[in-house]
């Protein structure tokens, strides 16, 4: 089976909404989704906003979800580590140097220039924003992934 990491800065907003976005897009097929943060604090869970956006378009429940610390393991086992920004993917690039060669950005990887902005502490209306970018890339994302990869 093959596997994506979504990586964001504290897994409670966007690398959480993209795990749960591309699980539910792919459904039963043979890759998996999950995500983890470069900077958790210890017991956080997904923000409230982003459970909310999450519920209210996929009807999926991330809410209660504790955020996962990134480890070595982790990028190891992973096929594919996607970062949501620049500097998070040069943050894992540097703490995980023998990896570089499966560490992207999620939008580099679907060839998009835009950085997905961390939407904690703001509106409603910027985690929705952040929710759409997310979708539009996953969606890009599974494309090339079928493409390339050969999945169902």
């Amino acid at each position: 089976m093959k596997n994506i990491l979504f990586v964001c800065t504290g897994n409670t907003c966007r690398s959480c909404m993209a795990e749960a976005i591309f699980n539910f897009i792919c459904g039963k097929s043979d890759i998996k989704a999950a995500s983890a943060g470069i900077s958790v604090i210890d017991g956080s869970v997904t923000s409230r906003n982003s459970a909310l956006v999450v519920k209210r378009n996929i009807n999926v429940d991330i809410s209660g979800r504790k955020a996962v610390q990134i480890n070595r393991n982790m990028v190891e086992n992973f096929t594919i580590v996607l970062a949501v920004t620049s500097r998070i993917k040069a943050i894992l690039q540097r703490d995980f140097s023998e990896f570089v060669n499966k560490i992207y950005t999620l939008n580099e990887f679907v060839s998009l220039d835009e950085e997905i902005e961390d939407p904690f502490g703001k509106s409603i209306s910027e985690y929705e924003y952040t929710y759409s970018q997310l979708k539009y890339s996953i969606l890009l994302l599974i494309n090339k992934l079928r493409e390339d990869m050969d999945i169902g």
